[in-house]
């Protein structure tokens, strides 16, 4: 019975119709496993174990406010890895629109193809007619310690140097 009702949870959060309970601040990084655009398999919680994690999530690669949000982070960049920031964007687009993208506007950071929706339903992100809203997490040594549930476009980067600023 319990394996019945395991996979029946399983699919229901799989198919986007249940969110996860929204991730609150002094929780730990989701367990979860999820390929890039290079299709390398990345491990959001063991990223996360050591230093600040940035995790950001679109709508879709390659639209305006999308490529206004990477465009920023990518703009910052240096500034947010000399602070010892990884960054990874999410969006439910698949690994090959994901590396399109990441070409496309020199973005250095990875992007997280998210089709199955596991991510955004690991950290309880909206996700209206199959495009995950925009929000950013900040992690720090595996804790969440920053969400921004309206995230900006343009001032993506600006808004997380903010938050570093002050610790």
């Amino acid at each position: 019975m319990k394996s019945l009702i395991a996979f029946w949870s399983s699919l229901i959060a799989m198919s986007g119709l249940v969110q996860a309970g929204e991730l609150e601040v002094g929780q730990p990084m989701p367990e979860i496993k999820v390929k890039n655009q290079k299709n390398e398999q990345v491990d959001l919680a063991e990223a996360a174990k050591t230093g600040w994690v940035l995790v950001y999530f679109y709508p879709k690669a390659d639209t305006p406010g999308c490529t206004k949000q990477a465009c920023s982070l990518r703009d910052a960049y240096a500034k947010l890895t000399d602070k010892g920031v990884k960054v990874y964007g999410v969006s439910t687009d698949s690994v090959a629109d994901q590396k399109a993208f990441a070409e496309k506007y020199n973005l250095p950071f990875d992007l997280l193809a998210d089709k199955s929706k596991k991510v955004v339903t690991a950290f309880g992100v909206p996700a209206g007619m199959g495009f995950a809203k925009r929000q950013a997490y900040l992690f720090k040594d595996g804790k969440l310690v920053w969400r921004d549930l309206k995230a900006s476009t343009e001032q993506q980067a600006a808004d997380v140097l903010a938050v570093l600023a002050k610790e």
